[in-house]
């Protein structure tokens, strides 16, 4: 995530929307939403903007509504990026390989209040740190929508079902680089994997879009159908 379009956009975020609460989850601040009984959750590991984005939240609800627990840790320890701030120091504050370590700590601690499948999505930042979960069987399923610094060494470590969501216009991961990853992980046969590239959209297409754009609508709520299949098929 080193292009500017990872903090191009930013969200007016809000601690107060959703139809879920914030709770403390493996010690950090949770947007939780869905089924506290639900034996199977699903992890959502925001951009740089954070744990409190609405449209974040929004989806978070969405998919708690297909019969999930849903939470959005904030991995940014109240963070999120500003356009005011240097995004050289805000990237070394906030590193991925952090977010993996965070995001381990989660996945520990809702199995210990008896979830038995798990599975995870990650935009940009959060996608890198979900592709890391993915070397493990930890979670069950992963989705990455417009993805950080992905590497091919992430990729081949991958072990279990992974959807790659990215963008026809992005300078962060271009559509060659994740057709190049697609042939990768079609050619491990033991791991059911999907790539798809959207026609007409920038990185960040899935969290960013304004609500009065119909069509950035449309492309944001199809992605998020294709999440919520994947999830469907395996986290069950």
């Amino acid at each position: 995530m080193s292009g500017s379009q990872c903090f191009e956009n930013p969200p007016i975020v809000s601690s107060t929307c959703g139809a879920g609460s914030v709770q403390e989850l493996g010690g950090f601040k949770t947007y939780v939403t869905g089924s506290q009984d639900s034996k199977l959750a699903i992890l959502l590991v925001s951009d740089a903007f954070g744990y409190e984005a609405p449209n974040l939240r929004k989806l978070a609800d969405k998919v708690a509504a297909a019969g999930f627990l849903v939470v959005v840790p904030d991995f940014l320890y109240g963070e999120p990026f500003k356009p005011h701030l240097d995004r050289d120091s805000w990237k070394k504050a906030h590193s991925m390989d952090k977010g993996f370590e965070d995001a381990k700590t989660v996945v520990a601690t809702l199995r210990s209040k008896g979830v038995s499948c798990i599975g995870a999505a990650g935009f940009c930042w959060g996608g890198v740190v979900v592709t890391k979960l993915a070397r493990s069987d930890d979670i069950k399923a992963a989705v990455v929508l417009h993805p950080g610094p992905l590497t091919v060494e992430d990729i081949n470590d991958v072990k279990i079902p992974t959807a790659i969501l990215g963008a026809e216009s992005d300078r962060i991961f271009p559509p060659e680089q994740l057709k190049h990853l697609g042939e990768i992980l079609s050619g491990k046969t033991e791991v059911d994997s999907f790539v798809k590239i959207f026609p007409g959209v920038a990185h960040g297409w899935t969290m960013r879009y304004k609500d009065d754009d119909e069509s950035a609508v449309k492309s944001a709520e199809e992605a998020h159908g294709d999440m919520l299949n994947w999830f469907t098929k395996y986290v069950k």
